[in-house]
C-alpha cells in the first residue's frame, strides 16, 4: 500500500531550485538509511508517477501504453523498448512537443556547440557509435541534478568525505581523456564542467583519445593531474606507459567508465599507479553513475532505477544467474523517458546482501551480450563461435597490453596485437596464434587462416575499443 503523503511528496514534477535540490539531497540520503522497505515505497510511487506522466506527454508511451490499466506501479506490464524502436519514433518519444530530431540532429551535428543547451534547457550526448547504432540523447538541468547526486551518494560510499570534497571542488588538476570531436556523452559533461567557473578552466583540461601515445605521456606528464578520467582501454594503455617507466604522474584518483576489465587488470592498475580506481558504471540512458564497491559488486540506486535481469526471452533471471540481457527504467528521466529499456548488457545480481554495507542490490555486470562469429565449415555447414570464447583465448596466452580480432573472410580472422610494455612481440604472437588456432581445432575450424595484423587495434569514433569485429561490421 502506498503512502498518499509519501507519494505527493516525492512525485511532483522534477524543478530543481536550490529548495527542492536539497530536498532531493536529503531524500537520497535518506532512502539508503531506511533501506528495502523505504527504496521499495519510493520506487512504486515514482513509477506510478512516471507512467501518469509519459502517457499525458509522449505519443509513444500514450500510444504504447493505451491497453494497460489506468493506474500502475509495477514495470511488469509495461511492452519492452529498445534504442531502434524509440529512435525510430524519436519525436513521439520525447515529452517536449518541441522537440524533433531534426532539430537535435541539427545540434549534434556542429561541433561548435558542444556544452551548449539545445533550447537552452537541454543537454545533448550521441551514443558513440561501438553498438553499430547512433543515437540521440537529452538530459534536462533536473535529470543532471537527480543524476549528480546519485553519483555523489555512490561516491561518498566508496571514499571518505574529504576525498569526495576533493573531487567536486576539481581541487588539483583534472585530467578527462575523451573522444572529441562530436557529442559524446564524456566529452559533453566534460566541456560543461570545466566551462562551469574560472576555476575549473584552469584546473581542469580535456585531452582528446586519438592523441598518439607519445604525445598523450608527454602532455599528462607535463601537466600532472590529480584526478584521471578515461575509458578502461585508455588506462590500460597509460598502466602499460606508466610500468615502462615513461609516464611520470602519481595521480589521487583514476577514474574509469565503459568497457570491463577482469580484476587482474584493475589490481593492475592499482599497483602501476599506486592510486584509488574508481570504477563507473553508467550509460546515456541512465546518467546516475554507479561505483564498484570494495567488495568488487556495483550497487543499483534502487530508489531512483529499476533493473529487470532477463533472459532471451525477458523473462526475470534470478539472483545469482547471469542474464541474457537487462531491462531499466530510468525514474528521474522525464524529458526523454526511459522504461524497459532493453539496454544489452548481461548482469548478475548478488542473492544476498553485500559485505561492504551497502543496502542496495549489488550486480555484476558483463557488458554487452557477445557477439556471435560464423564460419563455414569443409562440409558445408555454419559453426557459430561467440565472441567470449574467441577473445579469451588471447588473453589466457599474456603479454598483450591491448588486441583486436577482425573476421575480414569468411575463413579468416585478422589479429591485431600491442604487446605490454616488455614484452618480446613475437613471442607475443606465436603464443597467441597457438591458442586461438588450438581453440579453432577443437571447434572443427582448422581451416580457419589467422593472419597478423601489422596496423594497431582501432578505436571507435568514441574512443572505445571492440575487440572482436565480425564480418561485416
Amino acid at each position: 500500500m502506498i503512502d498518499r503523503g509519501e507519494s505527493e511528496q516525492h512525485l511532483q514534477p522534477l524543478k530543481t531550485t536550490p529548495e527542492s535540490t536539497f530536498a532531493i539531497f536529503r531524500d537520497v540520503r535518506k532512502a539508503r538509511k531506511e533501506g528495502p522497505e523505504g527504496v521499495s515505497r519510493r520506487q512504486r510511487a515514482r513509477l506510478r508517477e512516471l507512467i501518469a506522466y509519459v502517457r499525458a506527454h509522449s505519443p509513444y508511451y500514450r500510444e504504447l501504453y493505451a491497453d494497460l490499466p489506468a493506474s500502475l506501479d509495477d514495470v511488469r506490464p509495461l511492452p519492452v523498448t529498445n534504442k531502434q524502436k524509440l529512435s525510430e519514433r524519436f519525436d513521439d518519444w520525447v515529452t517536449d512537443r518541441e522537440l524533433t530530431l531534426a532539430k537535435v540532429r541539427a545540434h549534434a551535428d556542429d561541433p561548435d556547440k558542444v556544452g551548449q543547451k539545445l533550447h537552452g534547457k537541454y543537454t545533448v550526448t550521441t551514443s558513440s557509435g561501438t553498438t553499430g547504432r547512433r543515437a540521440f540523447f537529452l538530459m534536462s538541468e533536473e535529470t543532471k541534478t537527480v543524476g549528480g547526486l546519485l553519483v555523489l551518494r555512490a561516491m561518498s560510499s566508496v571514499l571518505s568525505t574529504w576525498k569526495v570534497l576533493k573531487i567536486l571542488t576539481a581541487s588539483g588538476r583534472t585530467a578527462m581523456l575523451v573522444p572529441t570531436g562530436g557529442h559524446f556523452g564524456s566529452h559533453v559533461l566534460a566541456t560543461q564542467k570545466r566551462d562551469a567557473s574560472a576555476r575549473r578552466k584552469r584546473s581542469m583540461r580535456i585531452f582528446p583519445v586519438t592523441t598518439p601515445m607519445p604525445e598523450l605521456v608527454e602532455q599528462l606528464t607535463a601537466f600532472q593531474p590529480t584526478y584521471v578520467e578515461c575509458y578502461p582501454t585508455v588506462a590500460l594503455l597509460l598502466t602499460g606507459e606508466r610500468e615502462a617507466g615513461r609516464l611520470a604522474i602519481a595521480p589521487e584518483f583514476l577514474a574509469i567508465c565503459g568497457e570491463g576489465l577482469t580484476e587482474n587488470e584493475y589490481a593492475r592498475m592499482r599497483a602501476a599507479f599506486g592510486t584509488t580506481v574508481l570504477d563507473l558504471y553508467g550509460a546515456n540512458e541512465f546518467p546516475g553513475l554507479m561505483i564498484k564497491c570494495p567488495e568488487g559488486w556495483y550497487h543499483l540506486h534502487d530508489d531512483w532505477m529499476i533493473f529487470e535481469p532477463v533472459d532471451a526471452h525477458y523473462q526475470p533471471t534470478p539472483p545469482g544467474e547471469r542474464s541474457h540481457t537487462v531491462l531499466v527504467t530510468v525514474l528521474y528521466r522525464r524529458e526523454q523517458p526511459i522504461l524497459r529499456y532493453d539496454i544489452g548488457d548481461s548482469i548478475l545480481v548478488r542473492p544476498d546482501p553485500c559485505p561492504c554495507g551497502n543496502p542496495f542490490q549489488a550486480i555484476k555486470v558483463n557488458g554487452r551480450v557477445p557477439i556471435m562469429l560464423h564460419f563455414p565449415t569443409p562440409g558445408g555447414e555454419v559453426r557459430t563461435l561467440s565472441s567470449f570464447v574467441v577473445s579469451l583465448q588471447i588473453e589466457l596466452a599474456g603479454g598483450v597490453e591491448l588486441f583486436q580480432i577482425v573476421q575480414t573472410a569468411p575463413e579468416t580472422l585478422r589479429v591485431r596485437l600491442q604487446p605490454r610494455a616488455g614484452a618480446d612481440p613475437e613471442k607475443v604472437w606465436r603464443d597467441a596464434h597457438l591458442a586461438l588456432s588450438s581453440m579453432l581445432t577443437k571447434h572443427g575450424l582448422a581451416h580457419v587462416a589467422i593472419e597478423r595484423g601489422t596496423e594497431p587495434p582501432e578505436l571507435s569514433p568514441g574512443g572505445k575499443l571492440q575487440s572482436v569485429i565480425p564480418l561485416g561490421r
